[in-house]
């Protein structure tokens, strides 16, 4: 037997229309829509059937007001849009967030905040009436973004290590610290008797982290020699010049990124100095650009896919309520390749 479904006179189809042409009563639908396992196999098959046929997409704005949950999560990042479309470590983190989610109802929404006014607009949708949830990406130290989640019970996992260590922050991180040391003790390794770095910003955890890995591998007598920069490859280029021309003996860098370390590469060459002959270089991340130089970079390799993995089912766990391990980091490891 046929069934015959009116259809709504705005044409989208209704869930009352899913149901009459499932044969079950609209809490019955309902409950399918909603992922409820309180439906029989043969009523679920039905309704899933119906809203094949009718092309059923849910009102969330209706469903949030049932479930409490707008099936929506936020990665925020607080650098300008060319640096998060223009860099592989944004890429790849979101990657691996995305690798994650797709293995629930959960939708990334993706926005920048580099401008007090970006971060205005972004404020006013991080609210449980727009996302579950918040990924926090490339923080400095003037964000206000954790202090806002906190005061407004919003769950929030930071990529980075928090500013404040007894904030109690749900954190993902790399071991920036360790994998520094390992770059200037391979350095030291070589023979080096000068060793510069080229820094990342101070006001990120990972650019003060990555320039505590260089001074804790340090020899006690030994002058430290440093450039801050961003982790741009023109600011390791410009980094690069600046230490030339303030220790022209210096035979070991390690540049705090790949991108610093490739733009550190350019400015050595053109200063008519040969990677590894006459100046060793290490650096972080291993990231494509690391192999594609001439010579390929010795870097230390951070998991980028498996932070942006972690940091999503962190905040799954959150948002769920369960008991979960909320300060995690990661391993690194030395690959060497031609540049030291």
């Amino acid at each position: 037997m046929t069934r015959q479904v009116h259809r709504s006179a705005a044409g989208r189809p209704t869930l009352e229309e899913v149901a009459a042409l499932a044969g079950v009563g609209r809490g019955t639908a309902s409950r399918v829509v909603n992922g409820s396992a309180q439906v029989s196999p043969r009523a679920k098959a039905a309704v899933e059937a119906a809203i094949s046929q009718l092309g059923y997409v849910p009102n969330r704005a209706a469903r949030s007001l049932v479930t409490q949950r707008t099936d929506a999560v936020a990665l925020v990042v607080s650098e300008s849009q060319e640096r998060v479309f223009g860099e592989p470590f944004f890429a790849g983190v979101v990657r691996g967030i995305n690798e994650t989610l797709l293995e629930t109802s959960l939708q990334l929404w993706l926005a920048m905040a580099a401008t007090p006014a970006q971060r205005q607009r972004v404020e006013h949708h991080l609210t449980d009436q727009h996302v579950d949830g918040v990924l926090l990406l490339s923080l400095h130290d003037d964000d206000p973004l954790p202090a806002l989640l906190r005061a407004r019970r919003m769950p929030f996992v930071l990529g980075g290590g928090p500013f404040v260590e007894t904030s109690g922050d749900a954190f993902v991180d790399v071991d920036n610290v360790g994998g520094a040391t390992l770059a200037v003790r391979h350095l030291l390794s070589l023979g080096a008797r000068r060793v510069a770095t080229i820094a990342g910003p101070q006001d990120m955890a990972v650019g003060r982290d990555r320039l505590g890995g260089y001074r804790a591998a340090l020899p006690a007598h030994a002058p430290e020699v440093v450039e801050v920069s961003d982790f741009s490859e023109a600011g390791g280029y410009a980094a690069m010049c600046a230490l030339l021309a303030s220790a022209p003996d210096v035979d070991a860098v390690f540049a705090a990124s790949d991108l610093m370390a490739a733009g550190a590469l350019r400015a050595l060459r053109e200063a008519g100095r040969v990677v590894p002959r006459d100046v060793a270089l290490v650096g972080f991340e291993d990231a494509d650009v690391a192999r594609r130089t001439d010579p390929p970079l010795t870097t230390v390799h951070q998991p980028v896919e498996e932070l942006g993995r972690t940091m999503a089912a962190l905040l799954i766990d959150l948002i769920a309520g369960r008991d979960v391990v909320s300060h995690v980091l990661l391993d690194t490891h030395l690959v060497r390749r031609s540049s030291a």
